[in-house]
């Protein structure tokens, strides 16, 4: 069985507009997934420090950040980062330029987990619906690229409103997505604005939204998350 989640941490910053790394990890632990994409995990200014410093998180969860080498206090690219449990193993990763009207990216890795052989991609879409498909078009491609002979999971905010059309169109002309539900805005969520996709090589047990007295404090979001095991 394996467990994977989807979470737009707001830097970081609560519904009551304070910035508390700590409680993003207490979400993070109660959700007990293996792997975990973050939207959002960098300050939006100056040297784009990590929204949770390392040692936080390294020593409050049994998580560890994928290592994108790109910049040096961020953890993720463009806000996009990937948490695999420490007993997961990294075989590979990479971040990629996505087409954008303000900057956007796109992170992926390569994991092994539960005898299972994972691409595992994350994003955050941009708020323009004909960028979002231009996105997702990219992103299918590179994921079709990047996942030949792994089973593929793509995960983050898509931003998208619509409950079937746009993007979603694009990306489930290939990938199944995961029926979670709303997860925008946390304190009383309208939107399915955060997304979980799979390939055929998975069946999904169970997908849902985390939905804790925590998670409607710690972020705008909450998490999304979804069961997995082999077709």
């Amino acid at each position: 069985m394996l467990k994977v989640a989807s979470y737009n941490i707001h830097k970081a910053v609560g519904t009551d507009r304070r910035r508390n790394p700590g409680r993003i990890i207490e979400v993070l632990n109660e959700i007990n997934a293996d792997i975990i994409t973050l939207q959002e995990a960098d300050r939006r200014f100056g040297a784009r420090a990590a929204a949770i410093p390392s040692l936080l998180l390294e020593q409050y969860s049994d998580y560890r950040a994928i290592p994108l080498d790109v910049q040096t206090d961020s953890m993720g690219w463009h806000g996009n980062a990937i948490l695999a449990h420490k007993s997961a193993r990294i075989v590979a990763h990479d971040v990629f330029h996505i087409p954008y009207l303000e900057p956007r990216g796109a992170v992926m890795a390569q994991i092994e987990v539960h005898g299972l052989d994972l691409t595992i991609f994350g994003m955050h879409l941009d708020l323009s619906g004909l960028w979002r498909r231009r996105q997702a078009a990219a992103i299918v491609k590179l994921a079709q690229q990047h996942g030949q002979d792994r089973s593929t999971i793509l995960m983050g905010d898509l931003n998208e409103w619509s409950a079937s059309g746009g993007c979603l169109n694009d990306f489930g002309r290939v990938y199944n997505l995961v029926e979670c539900g709303r997860s925008f805005h946390s304190r009383g969520p309208i939107a399915s604005l955060d997304r979980i996709m799979h390939c055929d090589q998975l069946k999904v047990i169970e997908g849902g939204v985390h939905d804790s007295a925590s998670a409607r404090k710690a972020s705008d979001h909450l998490p999304v998350w979804a069961q997995f095991s082999k077709a």
